[in-house]
């Protein structure tokens, strides 16, 4: 009886926090996504990289801002597992893993056009950046019907986790849906933020340009890593718990997840901010870099003798 009553207790307070994080979430998230939704589509002419990734994380930000009311409800009352709830956790559960992978596109693509001025025009397009974004959305799609049937086989209710097997399915997801991607993006940001602060200009409005550059791949990096790694460390930790069988943490370890995704989901709000300001301020300061990066290079060649070049 007591056990039963701290779990409701627990469960009406987890519910609360979510309302307290939520409804600014929503507040916030859907006017702001709108905007930028409107700015890069109707404002912003041509198409380029970085309006390409946008627009995609954009949708996939509104995904999670149309199951979060569902997921406040869900996560108050015992809602038993029905197609309601499944196309809810589906669309949820896209949001994540979409917005890692196209965070991490954006970051691969400034490291190539900050690192490889040259080649950036045979590796970039917007065609191309178009093509994985497609091939993105049909392999999470493709995840996020299979994650359900997989994960849910014993569960009862929408949201809550019952089972203590470890989902082994789940560990796989986190490796390759976030760890990696974290690698790929810490790696790309430092690269470009070391070739930024290495070719420092004398101009004093491109040295400022080169700032600015460096604050918006550091801010989004940290706001990446903020609000995505607790959730899943906590993530890690609860799969350790099952694979040991510690069921005295078990209610903890839940706990502690439900309480990360809630900083996981505020950046959807986040999303809007920082990746406005970085289309606004790097593709002036990317077009001049390269541009520099490539006069340099040409220099270097045609200053180099006959031979070097042909061994070159």
């Amino acid at each position: 009886m007591n056990n039963s009553t701290e779990n409701n207790t627990l469960q009406d307070g987890i519910a609360l926090l979510q309302l307290i994080v939520y409804i600014p979430v929503l507040a916030l998230g859907i006017p702001l996504n709108a905007i930028a939704f409107w700015v890069f589509c109707c404002k912003l002419k041509g198409w380029t990289e970085t309006k390409v990734y946008m627009i995609n994380l954009i949708v996939a930000d509104s995904f999670l801002l149309c199951s979060l009311p569902f997921l406040i409800y869900f996560n108050k009352y015992n809602r038993p597992i029905d197609q309601l709830c499944i196309a809810t956790t589906n669309m949820y559960f896209t949001n994540m893993p979409m917005s890692i992978f196209i965070i991490t596109l954006i970051a691969i693509d400034r490291y190539i056009a900050i690192k490889f001025p040259l080649k950036a025009k045979v590796f970039r397009s917007p065609l191309k950046s178009a093509s994985i974004c497609g091939f993105l959305w049909i392999m999470i799609i493709i995840y996020s019907n299979i994650r359900p049937k997989v994960q849910n086989r014993w569960e009862r209710f929408c949201f809550r986790r019952r089972s203590l097997d470890p989902s082994y399915f789940s560990l796989f997801s986190n490796i390759f849906g976030y760890f990696i991607p974290l690698g790929i993006v810490i790696f790309c940001s430092v690269q470009i933020i070391r070739c930024l602060k290495k070719n420092m200009a004398t101009s004093p409005h491109e040295t400022k340009l080169i700032q600015k550059a460096v604050h918006i791949v550091s801010v989004n990096l940290c706001v990446f890593t903020v609000c995505f790694s607790p959730f899943y460390i906590t993530m890690m930790v609860r799969f350790i718990v099952d694979v040991t069988g510690a069921s005295s943490l078990v209610s903890a370890v839940n706990t502690s997840v439900k309480i990360s995704a809630c900083l996981a989901n505020c950046n959807c709000c986040l999303d809007a901010f920082c990746y406005y300001f970085a289309a606004k301020e790097f593709p002036e300061f990317s077009s001049r870099f390269s541009t520099c990066m490539r006069s340099k290079t040409k220099e270097r060649q045609e200053s180099q003798p006959p031979t070097a070049q042909i061994m070159a």
